[in-house]
């Protein structure tokens, strides 16, 4: 992994590429998180939408749908942590992929890979994302910074 140079404290972490997502997805459903105790509700109700009968076709989604819950939270908890409220976490399809949307009103910080750090000091949610998402990437609006994740809705 690309290392943007060497800190105070060793090497720093590797940015995230900026990117849009494909544009031809439709919103399936939006949740807003005040704090990171709304992330218990938004999991729930996240895996309920893409398991439900009336979801994108799908003939065995296999660990998708976990795979899925996983990564919005990591990425929610990111938004919540690092960024400025409000904390939006979206839901689109365009019926053979899902796209999980988070995005936050913090339009100077930029998402960053983690890089060498020691067990437990945390801030390998991109890192998750990239390894069970088929692509991640991040981008700005005017007023906001999205960081987004493409994952199957087939199996």
């Amino acid at each position: 992994m690309a290392q943007h140079g060497d800190g105070p404290r060793g090497p720093v972490d590797a940015g995230l590429e900026a990117s849009r997502p494909p544009d031809h997805f439709a919103p399936v459903r939006s949740w807003s998180l005040d704090s990171a105790t709304d992330l218990s509700r938004v999991r729930r109700e996240l895996l309920s939408e893409v398991t439900t009968r009336n979801a994108a076709p799908q003939r065995s989604l296999g660990r998708v749908p976990e795979n899925m819950v996983l990564v919005a939270s990591e990425l929610a908890t990111n938004a919540l942590e690092h960024g400025l409220p409000p904390t939006v976490l979206s839901l689109l399809t365009d019926g053979a992929d899902y796209l999980l949307d988070v995005c936050d009103a913090d339009l100077h910080s930029v998402p960053v890979l983690a890089g060498e750090r020691p067990v437990g000091a945390g801030g390998f949610g991109l890192l998750i994302a990239r390894r069970l998402s088929q692509s991640v990437g991040w981008y700005t609006t005017d007023s906001s910074k999205h960081v987004w994740a493409v994952f199957p809705a087939q199996g």
